[in-house]
């Protein structure tokens, strides 16, 4: 088991989990940059889910996601939220902490 101390320097890809609702048009924004700047940027490094809070509401609550789309960073600790269609590449890098 490793040591989840050393996460951000480690071989660990980034475990990311984006949560819409249905295919509304910043969902699908949504889901579209963050694929293109995980590519990119993080290329073999990260694991992303995507949640439909339609299909499944009660994890809404259950998360405490608040607004949509919602992208959190759950791996590595501590957890971090970023809200909205993740249009804003440097904002995303930055919460994501890419490239430090």
């Amino acid at each position: 088991m490793q040591d989840q101390t050393n996460a951000a320097d480690s071989s660990e890809p980034l475990r990311l989990v984006l949560y819409v609702a249905g295919q509304t048009p910043k969902s699908m924004a949504a889901i579209a940059n963050l694929e293109r700047i995980c590519a990119e940027n993080m290329p073999g490094k990260y694991v992303v889910e995507v949640i439909d809070l339609k299909k499944t509401p009660q994890l809404a609550r259950e998360h405490n996601i608040l607004a949509i789309p919602t992208l959190v960073r759950q791996l590595p600790t501590p957890m971090r939220k970023i809200i909205g269609d993740l249009s804003d590449l440097e904002k995303v890098l930055v919460h994501l902490k890419v490239g430090e």
